[in-house]
């Protein structure tokens, strides 16, 4: 068995590909499966903004996707899932429906419009195109956290946003790991702080290692009274669940979010949690399953946590500042 990366490519079948425009403020990540895996997932924000995200109900008919995106752009990000399906057409996937393949491309965007970066594309938006380049560039193993990606131009009320992943094993060997998109309302910081709410669950020191402070300022910070938001994600398992498990799955995942993030799920929010199960590895007992749960909220936590950890600032005048801008991490 290969080490783990602490990585949402710890599963096996499962690929990432991020396309970063930064001028633009902006990017798309692709999380693509090599076979259709059993999916659902949850919206616990209250300003959500998705394609194809009804099917994923436990009582729709469709089972399973071919990939997932996360992207940038608000609504407009949503041409994202077309470019995606590009891609999976042209190697044959999809759905049958007759003589026809559909790629099955559920989609969330987060709002990343007043970043600063340049938003002037004309007619026709760029992400159909970030898409495709994004399921091009999807591949096993390593892949960047932090200003990448759909956390491109991702943001919180206190540092820059960003990609994080992070992922854990059960006592059975199942494996479970996330990949978050953190672009919060409000903050995966305490006070002014250094430390992350989801000090707790840190592994290693993957975010720094600071623990948490010894006084707690609790009051609420929100980047912005008039700014839409969302944290997005997804939370992956090798196991072989059903939809109406993968559904409880992406709902303990929100437990996680609300862990890394105070407050989370403000009516401004749509964050917005994808799950899938590839099968790889069956259930034993009803306590592995109850495991997979817990360490989905846990691999959530610290996946917002590395995000904004490992994030770098935009390039351009007045944008916000990274948690490496003011802080130095004793783990580095």
């Amino acid at each position: 068995m290969a080490e783990p990366l602490n990585l949402l490519t710890d599963i096996e079948g499962v690929a990432v590909g991020h396309a970063t425009d930064l001028a633009l403020g902006s990017g798309v990540t692709a999380i693509v499966f090599d076979e259709p895996a059993i999916a659902s997932g949850s919206v616990l924000g209250g300003a959500p903004g998705g394609r194809d995200t009804a099917l994923l109900d436990p009582s729709m008919t469709v089972q399973t996707v071919d990939a997932f995106v996360l992207s940038g752009g608000s609504a407009f990000g949503l041409d994202a899932a077309g470019g995606v399906q590009s891609g999976l057409r042209e190697i044959g996937r999809g759905f049958q429906v007759g003589s026809v393949r559909v790629p099955i491309v559920p989609q969330a965007i987060l709002m990343d419009l007043l970043n600063g970066g340049n938003k002037d594309w004309g007619l026709h938006s760029p992400y159909r195109e970030m898409g495709y380049e994004a399921f091009r560039a999807a591949a096993k193993g390593p892949f960047a956290l932090g200003t990448i990606g759909s956390g491109t131009g991702a943001t919180t009320a206190t540092f820059k946003g960003g990609i994080g992943s992070a992922s854990a094993r059960t006592s059975t060997g199942h494996t479970v790991a996330a990949l978050i998109a953190a672009n919060a309302l409000g903050s995966a910081t305490i006070g002014e702080g250094p430390h992350f709410w989801a000090a707790p669950f840190e592994e290693d020191t993957e975010f720094g290692r600071l623990g948490l402070p010894t006084a707690f300022d609790n009051r609420m910070r929100l980047k912005g009274r008039n700014v839409t938001s969302t944290t997005i994600g997804v939370i992956v398992t090798d196991a072989v669940l059903t939809k109406a498990q993968a559904h409880r799955l992406s709902i303990l995942a929100h437990d996680g979010l609300a862990r890394a993030i105070l407050p989370a799920h403000l009516p401004f929010d749509g964050d917005t949690i994808f799950s899938a199960a590839t099968g790889a590895k069956p259930l034993s007992e009803p306590s592995d399953f109850m495991e997979i749960c817990h360490l989905a909220t846990l691999v959530t936590a610290r996946a917002v946590a590395r995000g904004v950890y490992e994030a770098t600032a935009l390039p351009n005048a007045n944008a916000q500042i990274a948690w490496r801008d003011k802080f130095t991490s004793p783990a580095k």
